[in-house]
């Protein structure tokens, strides 16, 4: 949470490329995060389960496979796979209209066993949905992905590679230029009940919070929602981060815990869910639930451009460090990102926006307009972590337009090291169910031909 994690954005700093990022991710069957998760966002996931050593995070729903080696987080350098260069298609609203080339063979692509392995898993457990949802990309229909998830179920021990060469083929979608942010699962301090040293609220969906279909009243508005109040006769928004935080939500909506750290209750709507490690030891999960339909702004863009980062503050942890010295300029900047999310507790692993659990390491945040969630995509990076195979299986506030990815990275004090400062840049190949290309006019599968449209 996603939302969940995000969403949101400077390129040129990773802190505020991941802040916006993470904006409402991991999110319930269904849900829509609003600046979007995302987080986000949405804004999405939790936060990292402390004490715990540095180390790749072990999921409990998947394979899983290590991007990250043992000991300090260090970023290896990598050179991506070129794109093939095409004129891109200004104002596509879609991958369908973006347009698309072949890739290359999915058999050539630096693609580790591990690594099929734990994505064969978080593919299968989408099938369903792949197979059910209408895909938004213009890609894909629903029976196209009826062969891949029926052979996903039976792959033997170390065949994972060639699933995916056999039944796959490789997309770019416009340019193939890609961006990718992070986005992890917090822990923070947390009680069931308010009491000395956790005073900040966590609210469930409020009672009066409506949501609003814009296509039910008009085929002009088709696929646009909006979120607010009745006041009177009229649909007004509802309340933002600075009344909801003075207090308006009072008996309106439920308090579902109580926080100790109002910055670190900021970033568990920024990551869209977490794990509340309550007094006594135990752990309460929280998820997104939905949020309160104001515009999602990224304070690490607001920070960097007012001059407020020093030299080796522009991560997470510098922008929380700067927060937690300045609380009163802190609140304030807090509060100009509009956007409050509500959260509803969970029972098991974070989902994403299928409403399945998200895997570290191999979930991935991205618009379903331009990839169908639930697909596999291959991520040709210039850091060696981001590099490899993903799922698209979550959604985020500020993870829009072609390319664009938000990567999870479980929980731990590593994932949160490494999505804090993720930001990576190269080629994305989206894969396809093999016989999308021919049905789309686009013969051959080594990148030489396509139907990319022209201005």
């Amino acid at each position: 949470m996603r939302t969940v994690r995000g969403l949101r954005t400077a390129a040129t700093v990773a802190l505020s490329l991941s802040l916006a990022a993470c904006a409402g991710h991991i999110v319930p069957p269904g849900g829509s995060t609003g600046h979007p998760a995302g987080a986000s966002r949405p804004e999405t996931s939790s936060r990292p389960d402390r004490p715990r050593p540095a180390g790749p995070s072990v999921q409990p729903n998947g394979p899983s496979v290590s991007r990250v080696g043992p000991g300090p987080v260090r970023i290896i350098p990598s050179t991506p796979l070129p794109a093939t260069p095409v004129l891109a298609q200004a104002g596509a609203t879609t991958a369908a209209q973006a347009g698309v080339l072949a890739g290359p063979p999915v058999a050539t692509l630096p693609i580790t066993e591990p690594q099929a392995e734990a994505a064969r898993a978080a593919f299968l457990l989408s099938c369903p949905g792949l197979m059910r949802r209408t895909d938004s990309s213009g890609l894909t229909q629903g029976a196209d992905w009826q062969p891949a998830c029926q052979a996903a179920a039976n792959v033997p021990r170390g065949g994972a590679r060639d699933f995916f060469a056999r039944y796959f083929e490789a997309v770019q979608v416009g340019d193939g230029r890609s961006l990718a942010t992070g986005y992890y699962e917090p822990e923070i301090a947390g009680s069931r009940d308010r009491r000395s040293g956790y005073e900040v609220p966590i609210y469930a969906r409020p009672r009066d919070l409506i949501d609003v279909d814009l296509g039910a009243f008009s085929t002009a508005l088709k696929g646009k929602k909006v979120r607010g109040k009745v006041q009177g006769s009229n649909l007004v928004p509802y309340d933002d981060r600075t009344a909801i935080e003075e207090g308006s939500l009072e008996g309106r909506a439920p308090v579902l815990a109580w926080g100790a750290d109002p910055v670190e209750v900021f970033f568990l709507q920024i990551q869209g869910s977490g794990r509340l490690r309550l007094p006594g030891g135990d752990i309460m999960r929280v998820g997104y639930d939905t949020q309160n339909g104001r515009d999602y702004t990224g304070i690490g863009a607001l920070m960097k451009a007012r001059g407020l980062l020093g030299p080796g503050q522009t991560s997470m942890q510098g922008i929380v460090a700067w927060l937690h010295a300045h609380p009163e300029e802190g609140r304030a900047i807090m509060r100009e990102n509009k956007s409050f999310v509500f959260f509803r507790e969970l029972d098991g692993a974070p989902q994403g926006a299928m409403g399945y659990a998200v895997t570290g390491q191999v979930s991935a945040a991205a618009d379903p307009k331009f990839v169908p969630l639930g697909a596999p995509v291959f991520l040709s990076m210039d850091r060696q972590d981001a590099t490899g195979l993903w799922v698209a299986q979550d959604t985020g506030g500020a993870i829009k337009g072609a390319n664009r990815f938000d990567t999870f990275w479980g929980a731990g004090e590593t994932a949160r090291t490494v999505a804090g400062g993720m930001s990576a840049r190269g080629t994305a190949f989206l894969l396809l169910p093999v016989g999308t290309l021919a049905r789309a006019g686009i013969v051959g599968t080594n990148g030489t031909t396509g139907a990319v449209p022209q201005p």
